[in-house]
């Protein structure tokens, strides 16, 4: 990209206009530009302002706001679900979740059984995909994709796992809960480790990065923290048994929380410090962003609804993007992206191909990452077991059920989800619905039983069996 285009692609930003329709060109450097390696870390129940630099007011994220300060920071990215497992089906297949049986679960837990108990090793996947591309492919950090060694990094596309397999665990202990079931991995192998869990895995994916020195292929690298993610338990603290109870709201602080997400950032930027001292900073591409939205102790200001709901405090995420280089530094996009989306972009960018008999839902926006114009519209859909919910967006419209309640929001003015415009807009409502619908149908069904969460004993199955 010329210095002048550069220019250009900075001054849209600034004034608006997001990103400069330059895609010829952007795709002709693409040709010949090095492949990037790939750190892509993911937070876990971040809420969209629980960063400084998108709006958090009592503590400090000086790392990832010096990232959004070197890159570009998205206002309106998305996950596929708002909750863990679901998610993390879209992002590894670049499908809607709802094609596979375990992307029904929400989320795969100790009791669910059969097809639905896992992501299948025969289901290609990015780090599969980038592997045969000539990728190095690493999970640090949380898998909940399936109990090992049935399901396993290891046979989805990683090359090294070290992490936990669940969907939670103690930050000190590193088992399980309800029973303390040692959850901590090196490959499929059980392993111990000292600290604090979130200190842990940062110290390991420093160690990938100053070993990635020793190799000519790039990599990709999945940083996966458990952070902030219940039992809330900070860097050297005493839990108390309230502080890792699942099964009631007690427990917890905003100063815990603040703690937990500080040490977070602490750790990534230690590995970005081991990038720069390895001079890989400016062939790596960074990723930062979330599973799902918030829950007790997240800010999610202005947007409304937390984790499982799919009002936008439970589905829209922070999200940054750093590629030295390549990107202008301290630009902010309004672009929408949801997290399947990374598979077809990462692809294009790594070189790698999808498989044709699953085809991509997500869209490749890579050309995006590279100067050229962004999309100006998009169509998403979601839907959630829980409470009988249904959702559709499409450019700033979107369509929400809850239960037996309908709503139709215009996201451009009303991003907090007040004002009800279902009655003057009766044909945009009634063709977002249909869109929905339409879209549903081509789904696989969700379960008849309803969902159990966070309601007291409903919670029976969420990680093992509830206690006596």
């Amino acid at each position: 990209m010329s210095r002048s285009q550069r220019r250009r692609f900075l001054v849209s930003l600034g004034s608006g206009m997001a990103f400069v329709a330059m895609a010829r060109g952007a795709a002709a450097a693409a040709a010949s530009r090095q492949r990037p390696n790939i750190l892509f870390i993911l937070a876990d129940d971040l809420g969209f302002a629980d960063l400084s630099c998108y709006g958090r007011r009592d503590y400090q994220t000086p790392v990832l706001d010096e990232l959004a300060a070197e890159g570009v920071r998205f206002t309106q990215a998305y996950s596929n679900s708002p909750v863990c497992s679901a998610t993390r089906v879209a992002l590894a297949t670049g499908r809607y979740q709802y094609r596979l049986a375990t992307g029904l679960e929400e989320p795969i837990n100790a009791r669910t059984t059969g097809d639905a108990s896992g992501l299948s090793p025969a289901h290609p996947t990015l780090p599969s995909m980038l592997r045969t591309a000539g990728y190095r492919t690493a999970l640090i950090g949380k898998w909940h994709l399936g109990a090992l060694p049935g399901y396993s990094p290891l046979k989805s596309g990683y090359d090294q796992f070290f992490g936990i397999a669940g969907g939670a665990a103690d930050y000190v202990s590193h088992t399980a809960p309800p029973r303390d079931t040692p959850d901590l991995y090196d490959g499929e192998r059980l392993t111990e480790a000292n600290g604090y869990l979130t200190d842990v895995l940062s110290d390991k994916a420093v160690e990938y990065v100053r070993d990635a020195r020793r190799h000519d292929a790039p990599f990709l690298l999945s940083l996966h923290y458990t952070a902030p993610h219940w039992p809330w338990q900070a860097p050297g603290d005493t839990p108390t048994p309230k502080d890792r109870a699942l099964f009631h709201f007690e427990g917890g602080s905003l100063d815990v929380y603040a703690r937990m997400v500080r040490s977070m950032d602490t750790g990534i930027g230690r590995v970005l410090a081991a990038l720069r001292a390895t001079k890989l900073d400016r062939s790596t591409l960074v990723v930062f962003t979330s599973d799902n939205g918030g829950e007790r102790f997240s800010d999610n200001w202005p947007l409304s609804g937390q984790k499982l709901d799919l009002l936008e405090g439970g589905i829209r995420v922070p999200q940054i993007v750093r590629w030295k280089g390549e990107l202008p530094a301290g630009s902010v996009t309004d672009q929408v992206m949801v997290s399947m989306d990374w598979v077809p972009t990462l692809l294009t960018l790594g070189r790698g191909a999808a498989d044709a008999g699953y085809p991509l839902d997500g869209i490749d926006l890579s050309a995006l990452l590279q100067g050229a114009r962004r999309v100006e519209r998009r169509t998403l859909h979601w839907r959630m077991n829980y409470r009988n919910q249904a959702a559709t967006r499409s450019g700033d419209w979107k369509y929400l059920r809850i239960g037996s309640s309908e709503f139709l929001f215009d996201l451009a003015t009303d991003a907090r989800e007040r004002a009800n415009r279902r009655k003057d807009e009766p044909e945009r409502f009634a063709a977002l619905k249909s869109q929905w619908e339409s879209w549903n149908a081509q789904m696989l069904p969700l379960p008849t039983a309803p969902a159990r969460y966070f309601n007291g004993s409903d919670l029976a199955g969420y990680y093992d069996t509830p206690p006596q």
